[in-house]
């Protein structure tokens, strides 16, 4: 039997080799991202531009010739203006931010006891962080404690009355505290409520299908700030007489229900975007609706509108400056407020606060956007041609 001759089949695998020079370093991203095309060259040298007349002006009223301490408006105002600074001067009032800053982050919160809301913060962050490192372990342990044990400790710790601790009413509340409590409460339950309203709409129950249609379409048909109205002013007049419930927990429930409608239309969205193959390969296993859902539809579906539910989130956590319609002061509402001090009372004065405002949002949806594009990245489990 005559022998094949197999030399030319490769035992060991090639060496990988390094990219062209052409293609790395600093130039080849030029090259590629800045300078491709015509298009991509005018569209870059106009940024350029702008970049050179806007950055300097703003690093020269930002940092250069900002304020930064002082304890009044005369460190923030020029001599004509009943101040220190030499007229035509222009910049940030830090001093205004600093000395307010306590203001910012808590409202009227109790200064002795503002402990309580730093320590809430600090078991937020630290719960938070492992949960969204995806080689921390006991995922399901932490999840357990920041979605179960932390609500129940920091409405423990924020409200008080009990274990020693003094009453704080939440009319006190106000700052980075309301924003950061409604955002965090709207996510935790939107996205759940949004999931079953589309789970609701998509049956093949009518009664539950038309509930679901009908609270879906009402509530994406008014505006939040109507939403918060009624459920401050309208419903009170609903309720038997004597009854009544905290104003604060009724902007909770009217943020989470508003959001929820929305990501129930994004979910809704994920759901039709499934094959029905799948539904059809779930079906012949013999699992149950539930089953089906939990195990093979829901997490593909919730996979491909990871952007569309950031969104919402974003939108949400934007949105909470609007309780100031129900006398709640968030972190810009607050901030607004302060622009009355009369001690303050500056053209720089309100710059700098809303320029401050301004900066934590962006910090807080910026993180938030960064993070989904991570968690996109890694659930991508796409054939790459």
């Amino acid at each position: 039997m005559q022998e094949h001759d197999l030399s030319f089949v490769r035992v060991e695998m090639a060496l990988a080799q390094s990219a062209p020079a052409s293609e790395r370093g600093l130039g080849a991203w030029i090259r590629k991202n800045l300078i491709a095309s015509t298009g991509d060259t005018i569209l870059t040298i106009i940024g350029i531009v702008l970049v050179a007349m806007i950055l300097p002006q703003l690093i020269s009223w930002a940092l250069i010739n900002a304020q930064w301490t002082g304890t009044d408006r005369t460190f923030c105002a020029t001599v004509a203006q009943g101040g220190i600074q030499p007229d035509g001067w222009s910049g940030a009032c830090w001093a205004f931010v600093n000395a307010k800053f306590g203001q910012f982050m808590f409202g009227r919160y109790p200064i002795d006891e503002r402990w309580r809301p730093i320590l809430v913060a600090i078991l937020f962050v630290a719960l938070l962080v492992p949960l969204l490192i995806p080689k921390v372990p006991r995922k399901g342990l932490n999840a357990i404690l920041f979605f179960g044990a932390l609500p129940i400790v920091a409405f423990i710790l924020l409200v008080g009355g009990v274990f020693g601790l003094p009453h704080v009413e939440t009319p006190l509340w106000g700052g980075l505290l309301v924003t950061l409590t409604l955002s965090f409460v709207g996510i935790a339950v939107s996205l759940p409520i949004g999931i079953v309203l589309a789970l609701g709409r998509r049956s093949k129950m009518p009664i539950v299908k038309m509930l679901c249609v009908i609270f879906i379409e009402t509530v994406r048909g008014i505006p939040l700030i109507t939403v918060l109205f009624m459920a401050s002013v309208m419903l009170p007049l609903f309720l038997p007489a004597g009854v009544t419930f905290d104003k604060f927990l009724r902007a909770l429930i009217g943020v989470s229900l508003f959001a929820a409608a929305y990501m129930a239309e994004v979910v809704r969205g994920g759901l039709q975007a499934i094959p029905k193959g799948q539904y059809e390969g779930a079906d012949s296993l013999g699992l149950g609706y539930w089953q089906k859902m939990g195990l093979i539809v829901l997490p593909q579906a919730l996979k491909l509108v990871i952007p569309g539910i950031v969104n919402t989130f974003i939108g949400m956590f934007k949105d909470t400056s609007l309780v100031s319609i129900i006398s709640m002061f968030d972190l810009l509402g607050v901030v607004k407020q302060n622009f009355s001090d009369a001690n303050w009372a500056t053209p720089q004065t309100a710059r700098s606060g809303l320029v401050f405002a301004a900066f934590v949002f962006w910090m807080f949806c910026f993180g938030m956007s960064r993070y989904s594009m991570f968690t996109e990245r890694r659930l991508d489990t796409s054939y790459k041609r």
